[in-house]
């Protein structure tokens, strides 16, 4: 399995500007209006896209600018696939690459016809080869010479290079602690780009609202997030997505303490917290039974409380990291959580 490393900025900027194109279509339509031999113009219609002038915006240090939304678009990872699916715009995906598992369902019509380029990280020649004009990538680290090529590079030669936000390490970029708000801005964000601005809008509001319903916990229960590994669990620290879900629901995380977003940690650990109940990261290569195995035949953990009472809750491996999953991941572990016996 390959690690998830956690994430993002809470230091971008965003300096869309109008077109003054927009200023001359109005004065050629009152011209127009005015001239009674003249014909009746045709009716035309400005999508949003078309209307968006140039952006730019600071994305993990470096300096994005798009002078019209992109139109041929590589996604790599779930995240940004599904950021594009739910602001509309997968007609400008290109390719997909390096997905994390299927689809949610609320995206998978809209994403049915996709074509997955590379099961792992693209080669920068396979990049080229798609002639993308934006390569939108979930981790950093997807943009390497050994990867999908070094952001600068793809700069030079007209591709633009976009990180997921909260995916961003660099100090002052990488959220500490990933909140809310910088979730909902890669959505602003990513709208802006794309001139879509009423769809993030509107998504945004949706997602709020998920969060609104969500009723916490308050009977001070803690949690295990347990996303890999089996000589030495590999699990959701106090920073990332997963500290972010957790606190949202109303569990506390055993290992909230370590300053990441997700960490190698020790059994030891685990056994002396005796954690209420373990989220189980479901993947494809790791599954969430497999855990369960694991955890069961092992003499130590199986005598943990959660273990011993199969409190667990069940997450997929796209939705344990930050992006338009996370809002519905914390309404369904919220429910998870209500329908478990606790008792």
């Amino acid at each position: 399995m390959t690690a998830a490393t956690a994430e993002s900025p809470s230091a971008w900027s965003l300096m869309p500007r109008r077109l003054p194109a927009l200023l001359s279509l109005s004065a050629v339509g009152l011209l127009l209006a005015g001239c009674a031999s003249a014909p009746a113009a045709a009716p035309t219609t400005t999508t949003p896209a078309e209307a968006a002038g140039p952006v730019t915006v600071d994305n993990c240090g470096t300096e994005v600018t798009v002078d019209s939304p992109p139109e041929r678009v590589l996604t790599i990872k779930s995240t940004s696939t599904e950021m594009m699916l739910a602001l509309g715009l997968g007609d400008r995906i290109i390719g997909t690459a390096f997905q994390d598992g299927p689809l949610p369902e609320d995206l998978a019509a809209d994403g049915a016809d996709l074509v997955q380029v590379s099961d792992k990280v693209p080669g920068e020649e396979a990049v080229l080869e798609l002639e993308p004009d934006m390569v939108y990538g979930g981790w950093e680290s997807n943009f390497t010479a050994d990867g999908a090529g070094d952001r600068g590079e793809l700069q030079g030669l007209g591709i633009t290079t976009y990180v997921s936000p909260a995916a961003c390490k660099e100090a002052g970029y990488q959220p500490d602690p990933l909140t809310w708000d910088e979730v909902f801005s890669e959505i602003s964000e990513v709208g802006s780009i794309f001139g879509v601005t009423d769809a993030a809008d509107e998504l945004i509001a949706e997602q709020k609202d998920e969060i609104d319903s969500i009723t916490p916990n308050d009977s001070g229960l803690t949690a295990l997030w347990y996303s890999s590994g089996s000589d030495t669990p590999y699990v959701g620290a106090g920073i990332g997505n997963p500290q972010l879900l957790l606190d949202t629901v109303g569990l506390t995380n055993i290992a909230a303490d370590v300053h990441d977003t997700w960490t190698s940690y020790s059994w030891e650990s685990v056994v002396d917290a005796n954690p209420d109940v373990i989220v189980l990261v479901d993947a494809t290569w790791n599954t969430a039974q497999s855990k369960i195995d694991r955890l069961t035949s092992s003499p130590a953990t199986a005598e943990l409380d959660a273990v011993k009472n199969s409190r667990y809750l069940i997450i997929p491996f796209a939705a344990g990291e930050a992006g338009v999953r996370s809002a519905p991941a914390a309404v369904d572990l919220a429910d998870q959580l209500a329908s478990l016996d606790l008792d």
